[in-house]
């Protein structure tokens, strides 16, 4: 069974039972139980579809149209079976006869709808997971680390939201690209590698749409995972970008990272995606730490400010100014932010650390250790502050 074609081929599937007059919850339900059938059924095959074979044998020349005949069947068979939907056999009572799949793709506009602005952000990503990505209930469960069950409400909930929504309209942009940096940042857990699911599915709203701001974000998500392998240790702590061995950074992602954004920012319409590939993109360029441009990521800063006024962005923008203009400048700018947003603490300390201040560098890595949002960065920074007491007890 190829996984990786089934996956692919689960949004267009879909977007054909709704165009058919399918609700969208009742279809997505017939693909599942169709992608079952076709574990079940199809052998383990490269990727070319032309030499799949069904496990009687029979050759599979056109795996969509194979998936899209059993899914009309099973949601033919689901509505059949259901008296009280009876009446909605008068428009799916004739049964389209087997054949080529059509060559109309509903996948973006289903990327539209699973960010649909009536979901909550982790309802579209659960959304977006299964209906775009073809992953299971258990697989999303197991990569959010939730039950089952309550995936499986989650997702239910999140059908009968969009199940009244037509695939006639056009959809916001933002709100796809923000659902898919939000599974981006999940990162890795249980069987499923969301980082690379993410960087997937972004590829395939690239190919369906011409958007710089996709493009942006694909760059930025291929120059973040370029560096992935060199972020821990063996032991599993965190390794600091400044202390990543850069040998290990994938440079032919870098490569293709730099490039797609490159293309992006020549059309002259920047967004913010393009503004983060960009501070990425300079410092995947550096040889080493030392030679990090810093001013010119300020100056991307500056520019994602412009174009976001995130506290978040103001508070990384005081990192970068410390390290181009100095500690004491970067404590400058750090003072205009609230001292409660995330990771202020663990900022503070570095930049007190770099401007000699030992004892309330120590302070302050202990208070964001116990603000940390996960192990490994609180162990981090525990002994970012023992290492300090350290120093000073000598």
């Amino acid at each position: 069974m190829n996984e990786a074609l089934l996956r692919s081929l689960t949004p267009s599937v879909l977007g054909i039972l709704v165009r058919r007059g399918a609700d969208f919850a009742a279809a997505e339900d017939a693909v599942q139980d169709a992608l079952v059938e076709a574990v079940r059924v199809w052998p383990d095959a490269p990727s070319s579809s032309s030499r799949l074979r069904s496990s009687r044998g029979d050759p599979i020349r056109d795996p969509k149209g194979w998936l899209t005949t059993v899914a009309w069947r099973k949601y033919l068979d689901a509505t059949r079976a259901d008296a009280a939907r009876r009446r909605r056999e008068d428009h799916v009572d004739q049964e389209p006869a087997p054949g080529p799949a059509p060559s109309v793709d509903d996948t973006l506009q289903l990327y539209f709808l699973c960010a649909h602005p009536a979901l909550t952000p982790a309802s579209a990503v659960a959304l977006t997971l299964r209906a775009v990505g073809g992953l299971t209930t258990r697989q999303i469960a197991q990569a959010y680390l939730v039950p089952e069950a309550t995936m499986a409400q989650r997702i239910s909930r999140a059908k009968r939201t969009v199940s009244g929504v037509r695939l006639d309209r056009p959809g916001d942009v933002a709100t796809v690209l923000r659902v898919l940096y939000l599974v981006f940042n999940e990162g890795y857990s249980g069987d499923v590698d969301l980082a690379a699911e993410a960087i997937r599915l972004t590829r395939q709203l690239a190919a369906a749409i011409d958007h710089p701001e996709v493009a942006g974000l694909l760059a930025l998500m291929l120059l973040h995972h370029a560096r992935r392998a060199a972020r821990t240790a063996s032991d599993g702590s965190l390794v600091p970008l400044a202390e990543q061995d850069r040998g290990r950074w994938d440079t032919r992602a870098i490569a293709e990272g730099v490039e797609i954004l490159q293309a992006a920012l020549a059309r002259d319409r920047l967004g913010e995606f393009q503004a983060q590939a960009a501070i990425a993109a300079l410092h995947a360029d550096a040889p080493t730490a030392e030679e990090t441009d810093w001013v010119q990521i300020v100056e991307w800063y500056d520019e994602l400010v412009r174009l976001t006024d995130s506290p978040v962005v103001r508070l990384n923008r005081a990192v970068a100014v410390g390290e181009a203009d100095g500690p004491r400048a970067g404590l400058a700018a750090l003072a205009t932010l609230d001292a409660t947003l995330p990771r202020y603490a663990a900022v503070a300390a570095y930049l007190h650390e770099r401007d000699g201040d030992l004892a309330r560098a120590a302070q302050l890595y202990a208070e964001a250790a116990h603000q940390a949002p996960n192990l490994a960065e609180r162990d981090y920074l525990t002994r970012q502050a023992a290492r300090l007491n350290s120093r000073r007890a000598r």
